[in-house]
């Protein structure tokens, strides 16, 4: 996908990287998307032990995986000789379900056990709110850009890439991580809505950028076409899905068969989806089947996963992907994404 075949401001998706059941990083994760195995809770995880001891201290899990998300980007793009400036032009957004369930809980029972309401752990009082792994995120890399966090449910990572889009747009940032950080525990698994499903958990980081300020040489993997959200007001979720899904390709000036790959997560509505866009598009992506219920960061990975397989088909070139969410309380979400594909 040239300069010359993008829109000047729409957003462009230039790297990312995730922290999954596959292990760290794009290329762990890419791997375990190809060899299709479910994989639900990532493996050997210990914060101090992946991000050191120095300021780590007071860390829980979710803001470990966030912060280790966007170092796994930082470093990759590092590498291949493509950094990724920090500093007041780069933003964070981040998408979740209610920050980190266990330590609102482990915090909330803590004022019981004491001998006195306020006993309290207080050096652990950030990660109770749900900007905390955002926050933590943030100092540790300098990132001096508007810094949000998004409380959206199965929508959150959507919401996060919208909200990013409205910042470059207005000229508030030169560039967004945008991406979405769940944590599996007991806590999480008491207040799941859907107990039979395995829950997940991890991150998954985007570069988001546009033409005005892509640096000479950084590779466009997908340009962000179309979002929309709406919330069901007729009792009818997935009709609501199907409304926003067509609205989204409307947007995009797109038509069905021009689809390459689509996924939904939260509330079960592939078949309905598979109608809209196509059995073959739905099947090429089964992200929640693979890594269970990831919370707001499903919509993340379907993107993350869609990336990975693009690069191993020139097929995809050019084709569009649909990333959809439903939840219970009938939000819906669509992205249109145009791909680049082909090998990286």
């Amino acid at each position: 996908m040239s300069a010359t075949t993008i829109h000047r401001d729409r957003p462009l998706i230039t790297a990312w990287s995730a922290v999954s059941p596959y292990g760290l990083g794009r290329d762990a994760f890419a791997a375990g998307v190809g060899r299709g195995e479910p994989a639900h809770r990532v493996p050997d995880f210990d914060t101090r032990k992946v991000l050191g001891k120095a300021g780590t201290r007071t860390y829980d899990r979710a803001t470990g995986l966030a912060v280790t998300a966007v170092r796994e980007l930082l470093d990759e793009a590092a590498a291949a000789e493509q950094p990724i400036a920090t500093g007041g032009g780069t933003a964070l957004v981040l998408g979740t379900t209610l920050g980190s369930a266990h330590s609102a809980a482990g915090f909330s029972r803590a004022s019981f056990e004491g001998d006195k309401p306020y006993d309290v752990p207080a050096q652990l009082m950030p990660n109770v709110l749900m900007n905390g792994p955002a926050a933590a995120t943030a100092i540790r890399f300098d990132l001096k850009g508007p810094n949000t966090t998004l409380a959206g449910g199965a929508a959150g990572g959507l919401l996060a890439l919208g909200y990013a889009r409205r910042l470059l747009a207005a000229g508030r940032a030169e560039r967004a991580l945008v991406g979405a950080v769940e944590e599996q525990s007991d806590t999480r698994a008491w207040l799941a809505d859907a107990p039979d499903t395995p829950l997940g958990e991890g991150g998954a980081v985007l570069l988001v950028e546009t033409a005005r300020t892509l640096p000479p040489g950084r590779r466009v993997l997908a340009e962000l076409l179309a979002l929309d959200v709406r919330l069901d007001v007729d009792e009818d979720p997935e009709a609501a899905l199907a409304a926003t899904v067509r609205d989204a390709l409307a947007q995009a000036d797109a038509t069905p068969d021009q689809v390459w790959a689509a996924a939904v997560t939260g509330q079960p509505a592939e078949d309905r989806l598979a109608a809209l866009v196509g059995t073959e598009a739905v099947r090429r992506v089964r992200t929640a089947g693979l890594l269970g219920d990831t919370g707001s960061a499903g919509t993340v990975f379907s993107v993350t996963t869609v990336l990975a397989l693009a690069e191993q088909d020139p097929a995809a070139a050019g084709r569009l992907a649909v990333i959809a969410s439903l939840d219970h309380q009938g939000l819906a979400a669509c992205a249109v994404l145009r791909l680049a594909g082909g090998d990286r």
